[in-house]
């Protein structure tokens, strides 16, 4: 029998599967180190942009952020997924490019592929499909472009790596390394 828990009565039945199945909310000190860890990577990653005149920031990698730092054990935010999935889904993009072009055709054909590609190499890490499209459509520079994900998914785990040293939380990041 559920209860609702100010009031320890029961719940009625209309109203149960309204409340769902999600997962109760992160306690505030957990928030605010994900949400401001999060934030300093993002923008050490713009910081680093500027510097070498490139934008580092792509939206993929807000997204792994977010996975890093607000669920560190999950298969997805291990570094092997991250540096890992972000890499092969770029080389899968420009693999897609040289054959297909820049069209939104060969893009989506270019994300599904991404995630096929991680799933065979088991460095799963949804993000980074989006990767794969980004290089079809914007066609940036092979050797520059690979070069700068690479230093910024290894910035990412490292932040990853410091913020978990710097709280003390139950789990440790990464789960593994490789």
């Amino acid at each position: 029998m559920s209860t609702d828990q100010a009031t320890r009565r029961p719940r009625p039945a209309l109203v149960r599967p309204l409340l769902g199945r999600a997962p109760a909310p992160p306690a505030p000190s957990a928030l605010l180190h994900a949400t401001g860890a999060s934030i300093s990577i993002l923008l050490l990653l713009v910081t680093a942009g500027a510097v070498l005149h490139e934008p580092i920031l792509i939206p993929p990698l807000a997204a792994t952020a977010a996975l890093v730092h607000s669920a560190p054990t999950l298969p997805l935010a291990q570094p092997r997924s991250v540096i890992g999935g972000h890499l092969l889904s770029a080389l899968t993009g420009l693999l897609v490019q040289a054959g297909l072009g820049h069209s939104p055709w060969a893009a989506a054909l270019a994300g599904g592929l991404a995630l096929g590609v991680m799933m065979i190499t088991r460095t799963p890490h949804s993000p980074a499909a989006a990767t794969a499209v980004i290089i079809v459509l914007q066609s940036p520079p092979p050797v520059r472009f690979l070069t700068l994900l690479c230093l910024a998914t290894v910035m990412v785990v490292v932040s990853g790596v410091v913020a978990t040293r710097t709280k003390r939380t139950a789990h440790r990041y990464p789960a593994y390394w490789w």
